[in-house]
């Protein structure tokens, strides 16, 4: 367990690394792979001596793989992979490889996710793989200082950033409590805590002032590693305990008081159970949160969405209607019109002579023809 007082010096550390190649066939291959206590092992007998790393890579930080008289069998993605299994922490950096046998297409370029190396024929090359963090090296400091846990206390209506500390425990064997000294005697935590792996606050005679929150921290700084445990105290007031019942034939008491049963009589039912301290355990997951802001965006979005559906369709409706009421009137128009045409002018006439008239009007006017000009346009014709 991680959060148990670390004896390890190798730490448990192991670097390796591995070649994908892509042709003929997509395949993984082992290159070699070194302990933080060992030495390399190489995996194939054609790179030895020919592919190697620092043997001091894991006291300064550098995994870089040297590959000497590169060949076009070497070219593929090589990947730098760092296991901690002590801390459970895996980290890992790809890089291309190309071989080339013309020396202008020498080169190294970032394609955004790894880095590709254009490397001519028999030369050597240098993979990089750094990594100086702490977990990875041996420069580490105290060992007890690596491993901490302390408690802090919120009074109901106090802010995380204003929580009080109660104690430190650190894996060296040191504690160190702070507060008054009456709330330092209530409470305790196992001397073997980091022995065992328990770090249990044991609180004692609780009062209603206990309440709030109580959180563990825990913190590991060889692993970069910190959890928190919240627990919410809740504390009822006092009750006092009932009196015992009285039988319909006793004759009624004088005085108010009443003589109080043992708290250890077990055939007493008239006792009220003693108010209990409950725990909850609070996680610190925020996502339901984000779930309620989705799920108010989803609402507002849909109702929106069915408002312009609404006010698109409202408009289609007005243009259309539009569009049959001018077709309408103009096939009305059309059609008066043409009945208009069509109507016989059934007059009734006086006499003959008003009807000749009539006839007259409704006839063209008779067109005026000169005859002397006629003749002389014939003769001249």
């Amino acid at each position: 367990m991680v959060w148990r007082q670390d004896r390890l010096r190798d730490r448990q550390r192991v670097v390796h690394w591995d070649l994908i190649r892509n042709q003929p066939d997509y395949s993984v291959e082992r290159i070699l792979d070194m302990f933080s206590g060992g030495r390399e092992r190489l995996y194939n007998d054609y790179n030895r001596g020919r592919i190697t790393i620092s043997k001091d890579a894991f006291s300064d930080g550098n995994f870089s793989l040297v590959i000497n008289n590169v060949d076009m069998n070497d070219k593929g993605i090589y990947t730098c992979n760092l296991h901690h299994h002590y801390c459970k922490v895996h980290q890992s950096i790809q890089i291309q490889l190309n071989v080339t046998k013309s020396p202008r297409k020498e080169k190294r370029v970032w394609d955004g996710d790894k880095s590709i190396f254009v490397v001519l024929v028999g030369k050597s090359v240098v993979l990089p793989c750094v990594n100086r963090r702490q977990l990875w090296t041996d420069n580490q400091r105290d060992e007890g200082q690596q491993q901490v846990v302390h408690w802090d206390w919120q009074a109901p209506g106090v802010t995380r950033d204003r929580a009080d500390r109660l104690i430190d425990i650190y894996a060296s064997g040191e504690n160190r409590q702070y507060g008054p000294l009456f709330l330092r005697n209530k409470m305790n935590i196992s001397t073997d805590a980091f022995s065992m792996g328990d770090f249990s606050l044991s609180v004692h005679n609780i009062q209603p002032s206990d309440k709030g929150l109580y959180s563990c921290h825990l913190h590991h700084h060889y692993c970069g590693l910190h959890e928190r445990r919240i627990f919410r105290m809740i504390v009822d007031p006092s009750v006092q305990p009932l009196p015992p019942a009285r039988s319909s034939t006793d004759a009624p008491k004088t005085h108010s008081s009443y003589p109080v049963p043992p708290a250890d009589d077990p055939t007493d039912t008239n006792m009220v159970e003693a108010p209990h301290v409950l725990n909850v355990i609070l996680h610190e997951n925020q996502t339901h949160l984000l779930h309620q802001v989705g799920y108010i965006l989803a609402i507002f979005l849909l109702l929106l969405l069915m408002l312009i559906g609404i006010i698109m369709t409202t408009r289609h409706c007005r243009k259309k209607s539009r569009i049959m009421g001018r077709r309408t009137s103009i096939e009305l128009d059309a059609i008066a019109l043409q009945a208009y045409n069509q109507e016989d002018l059934r007059l009734d006439y006086k006499n003959n002579i008003m009807k000749e008239r009539a006839a007259a009007n409704n006839y063209p006017s008779p067109k005026v023809i000169d005859l002397n000009r006629e003749m002389e346009r014939m003769s001249w014709k």
